[in-house]
């Protein structure tokens, strides 16, 4: 067998070989990735034999849950990661790289998409909106306000942000007619009621880096490294493809 090939046979064997020793894994996850994570979990856990128990939250909030209570691995937006409080509840280990995705602003179905491809048609765009739908709990939020400052718009933009509960909120508002624009990341402004988002501009676009890391204190810290794992083979970029989200 070609040596190059080798680690990848090994991280599908794990991936895929039934579990010695059946674990429920407790996982904080990103909101963002809820689509994604959703569909993966039943296929790692029939390949395995293990459990998830996932938690999908924003980042302040997935901060406070990895200082607060126990848990085995979590597949977070690396800003939680740049917490000292957060990462030193993980593994010493490097967080893992999963995905990353791009922002975009989004539109009902059939609706006219806005000029967003300079800083200049992106800040008109946002002054000559009538509502904004966003998720500011979050990293991606986050970003998206300072976005608006960066550009001098967040106080002539503040009385048209709709926050909404949860990233899967946006689109839905957006589809409903209770929110002209969806800004946020481009993954999660996706649905029959929408139009497929427009990215930001070059000079505005950034990527929300997601990374997966093993807990401290996990009692099952093998199977939680085989999830990580899991979402590095073929099959789970395909699916985070497929959903919009580059693998990392």
């Amino acid at each position: 067998m070609d040596k190059m090939l080798i680690p990848a046979a090994l991280v599908l064997a794990m991936a895929f070989a039934p579990a010695a020793r059946a674990a429920e894994l407790k996982v904080l996850a990103g909101g963002s990735m809820t689509a994604s994570l959703k569909e993966l979990g039943p296929s790692f856990e029939k390949a395995t034999g293990h459990k998830l128990d996932m938690s999908f939250a924003g980042t302040p909030e997935l901060i406070k849950q990895a200082t607060s209570a126990p848990f085995d691995l979590a597949v977070v937006p690396v800003d939680v990661m740049k917490n000292a409080e957060a990462r030193a509840k993980f593994a010493a280990a490097e967080p893992v790289t999963v995905a990353r995705v791009g922002y975009g602003v989004a539109v009902k179905a059939g609706a006219a998409k806005p000029d967003i491809s300079t800083p200049d048609t992106f800040k008109a765009a946002m002054l000559a909106a009538q509502s904004i739908a966003l998720y500011p709990e979050s990293a991606a939020g986050a970003f998206v306000l300072k976005t608006f400052d960066r550009l001098g718009i967040a106080e002539a933009v503040k009385p048209k942000l709709k926050p909404q509960k949860a990233p899967g909120d946006i689109p839905k508002a957006v589809a409903a007619g209770e929110a002209q624009y969806g800004v946020f990341l481009t993954n999660v402004l996706i649905g029959s009621g929408v139009e497929p988002a427009v990215p930001f501009p070059g000079d505005l676009q950034s990527e929300l880096v997601f990374v997966g890391g093993v807990a401290m204190e996990s009692k099952n810290a093998g199977a939680a490294k085989t999830f990580i794992d899991y979402l590095r083979t073929p099959e789970a970029r395909a699916v985070f493809t497929a959903k919009g989200v580059t693998p990392g």
